[in-house]
């Protein structure tokens, strides 16, 4: 039932990565960066909460399936997330947020810790709906955009905050038990729905294209690109990365939001990125590098690296200087081709993540 859930995902990274490719542009990654929040904590916290209940069971199957239809609904909203769609879209990740964490204080009760946890994140997505549901009503686009950001904002503070509210104090992240294994194994799916949507993206940016040398180099060079970032991870962090926080004990918890939650967050959003920037270079091998461009391109695998780096560190897997090297190497890279075509920093590019992959080898 987790899998079936997921396949909304698969549309919703399709779409989102759709809707940067059409608004390419600081605003239009901005919109983008926002609707990946609310997709994110709408997924990651069903993730968790099928930790602790059976999925298998009728009413945990009933459930999941009307998260499913919401989920579905914002991803077939994402397009229009920021014109006719927006109301859509945010009543139904408030609906998600509210109908998952009511269930689960009434699965738990009030007086089990565990249902006060829940009491409190409900009341902290209560708080966040409220402002994602006005921003849905508003006509201007922009003003729209500020106030979901805002929404954004109080979701990801929450966790930090400990759910703090007046008069009930925080949930310490040790209140929070966790199956470590079990997140571990959903980040590791969703991250390769991820890869596949960005496969996807490239094959069918190519079937477009009229056969020319440059769109060839780009689809191979591409497809090379996404087969290094998937080895640093699949290859040499995703089993030992689970059996750390499976030994985790006391701080299981913690190395789950911030190992999982927050790194694999980061991943995620990158391999989107990096689909988007494969297929502008198909679309246009001999076009010059843009800002916009060189920020997809290059800052994609960067802020994959920069993921992977902050889950080796948290989980004490591996050397994590490496990827934090790759960065750099990617800034260099960037730098000397800031005034080259699309396929050659594309080129550049894969170069850096092709030594990377090798060095895993090393290194790990």
């Amino acid at each position: 039932m987790e899998l079936f859930f997921d396949l909304v995902y698969v549309f919703a990274f399709t779409q989102l990565s759709q809707l940067l490719y059409e608004r390419l542009g600081w605003l239009g990654g901005a919109e983008t960066a926002v609707i990946f929040v609310a997709l994110w904590w709408a997924w990651s916290y069903t993730a968790w909460a099928t930790g602790w209940v059976d999925p298998e069971r009728a009413a945990v199957v009933a459930l999941l399936a009307v998260l499913m239809v919401a989920s579905l609904v914002m991803a077939a909203s994402i397009l229009q997330g920021f014109a006719q769609r927006g109301e859509a879209f945010a009543i139904a990740y408030v609906t998600m947020q509210l109908l998952r964490g009511g269930v689960m204080v009434r699965a738990f009760g009030r007086r089990d810790p565990m249902g006060r946890n829940y009491l409190q994140l409900l009341g902290w997505s209560a708080l966040s709906g409220v402002v994602w549901i006005v921003g849905g009503e508003l006509h201007n686009p922009h003003t729209r955009l500020l106030v979901w950001a805002a929404a954004a904002a109080v979701d990801l503070l929450a966790p930090a905050l400990g759910f703090r509210l007046p008069g009930a104090g925080a949930t310490a992240m040790s209140d929070w038990s966790v199956a470590g294994g079990h997140l571990a194994e959903r980040c590791r799916l969703l991250l390769l729905i991820a890869f596949g949507e960005s496969i996807m993206r490239i094959g069918e940016a190519w079937t477009h294209r009229d056969g020319s040398f440059g769109a060839d180099c780009a689809f191979v060079t591409g497809f090379v690109l996404v087969v290094c970032l998937w080895s640093v991870y699949f290859l040499h962090h995703a089993e030992p990365g689970a059996r750390s926080i499976e030994r985790a004990g006391a701080d299981a918890a913690q190395l789950a939001r911030s190992a999982f939650m927050y790194a694999h967050a980061a991943m995620i959003a990158a391999v989107v990125v990096v689909a988007v920037a494969i297929h502008k270079a198909i679309e246009a091998p001999y076009g010059g590098v843009s800002a916009a461009f060189a920020a997809i391109c290059v800052g994609g695998p960067a802020l994959f690296l920069l993921g992977l780096a902050l889950s080796k560190r948290w989980l004490g897997h591996g050397q994590h200087r490496w990827p934090l090297a790759g960065v750099l190497a990617l800034a260099v890279v960037g730098t000397a081709t800031a005034f080259a075509e699309q396929l050659v920093q594309l080129i550049a590019v894969t170069i850096v993540a092709a030594v990377l992959a090798v060095w895993a080898q090393v290194a790990d």
